[in-house]
């Protein structure tokens, strides 16, 4: 880059600020930069249970009476 009276040379005195950035950009997973998912989605993610296979269902008991074992 050429120096001028209008555009002196660069001292880098900004560039630690953008090697901090860059160090903070990196350690994101890439994952997470791909695919991002916002904290409040994670958070409200409900929670797995177990349930009867498909088919097992008794419909000649009520739905109080079955269990998840035969």
């Amino acid at each position: 880059m050429v120096s001028t009276p209008d555009n002196p040379q660069h001292d880098g005195s900004d560039l630690a600020a953008l090697r901090e950035e860059i160090d903070a950009l990196k350690a994101i997973p890439e994952e997470d930069l791909l695919n991002p998912l916002p904290p409040f989605v994670e958070e409200n993610e409900p929670t797995p249970h177990a349930t009867d296979a498909l088919g097992s269902e008794k419909w000649d008991r009520p739905a109080s009476e079955e269990t998840l074992e035969n």
